[in-house]
């Protein structure tokens, strides 16, 4: 008999991650790397876990995920989201309102401003002179 899989879907920014949590001892392997090689720095490392410690059940689950796009906050914040999406289809009634009380659940909508014509960024425009 196979394992009971949840899948959740985060994204942040620019990135998408693809979350698969099994009943297991904690693992968190992304992109077939450990969380601790994919991740460098321990605030971003401790961002992913989040969801497990409001939840409150950190060592019950492993975690496999792919995540393409956008820099490494941006891929911390969509595994975030996917983690937390797929522990409401683990068990909805308990860990949902947990979960949308810390924000965890909320798709963050800011993206990156597009580049307009005659400015060198989004709103940087070249040095102003009257002559």
């Amino acid at each position: 008999m196979a394992k009971m899989q949840y899948q959740g879907t985060g994204r942040r920014k620019s990135s998408i991650a693809r979350v698969r949590l099994i009943p297991g001892k904690g693992d968190i392997t992304i992109n077939k790397q450990p969380l601790d090689d994919y991740f460098g720095m321990e605030i971003v490392k401790r961002e992913v876990k989040r969801p497990f410690e409001v939840a409150g059940c950190e060592g019950k689950y492993d975690v496999i995920a792919t995540v393409r796009g956008g820099g490494f906050t941006g891929q911390a914040g969509a595994l975030r989201h996917g983690i937390s999406r797929a522990l409401c289809v683990v068990d909805k009634e308990a860990f949902r309102p947990l979960l949308k009380a810390k924000g965890f659940l909320t798709r963050d909508p800011r993206m990156k401003e597009r580049k307009k014509y005659g400015f060198k960024k989004a709103r940087k425009a070249s040095q102003f002179s009257k002559r």
